[in-house]
């Protein structure tokens, strides 16, 4: 048996796997995705007046009183930077981290672990139910509404755990500040 020959099939065999495995598989996982599953294939993009604002995905900075605030992220250079997600690798011993809580807890009684700490990726788009339930009379003086009235909408807001088991419930909050904006208008 010559060389080429036991070569041959083996080369055929790494190029009919690689195209196999490399292009066709994940080509059609996208395809099926996008059939099964449309808005998260596109990466759940949120839009308003048929612009992009958003994904549901990725959380953003609102610093107004008068908008629901996320849980902090450790990105840099910039809060919410996609390009740099990580988590803020404070330990509970950092003095920048107990500076930073004891700025956040100022004046406060009670406060949401969320509301103080930072997520694994610095991008979490989500808060506890208890967080935005924190910020609502905030939220409420701020825009001159009752705040029952902002009440309700954050119960409303509020979306179970996945599949009924996995996580806590949550409120997204670029959604819920959505639906704030859309009650004053």
């Amino acid at each position: 048996m010559t060389v080429l020959a036991q070569i041959r099939p083996a080369l055929t065999l790494v190029g009919v796997s690689t195209l196999a495995l490399g292009f066709v598989l994940p080509l059609g996982f996208v395809g099926a995705a996008g059939l099964i599953a449309p808005s998260q294939a596109q990466g759940s993009l949120i839009e308003r007046d048929g612009h992009v604002i958003g994904s549901a995905l990725i959380g953003q900075t609102f610093a107004r009183p008068d908008y629901f605030h996320p849980r902090p992220s450790a990105t840099s250079p910039a809060p919410y930077n996609a390009d740099n997600s990580s988590a803020s690798n404070l330990g509970p011993t950092s003095k920048a981290l107990i500076d930073r809580v004891r700025t956040d807890i100022a004046g406060r009684h009670e406060v949401p672990a969320d509301a103080l700490t930072t997520s694994g990726s610095g991008l979490d788009p989500d808060i506890s139910p208890a967080n935005a339930r924190d910020q609502v009379a905030r939220v409420a003086a701020a825009r001159h509404l009752p705040a029952e009235q902002v009440a309700t909408l954050v119960a409303r807001s509020v979306r179970g755990p996945f599949l009924g088991i996995f996580g806590e419930p949550r409120v997204n909050v670029l959604r819920l500040n959505l639906a704030l904006d859309a009650m004053k208008g």
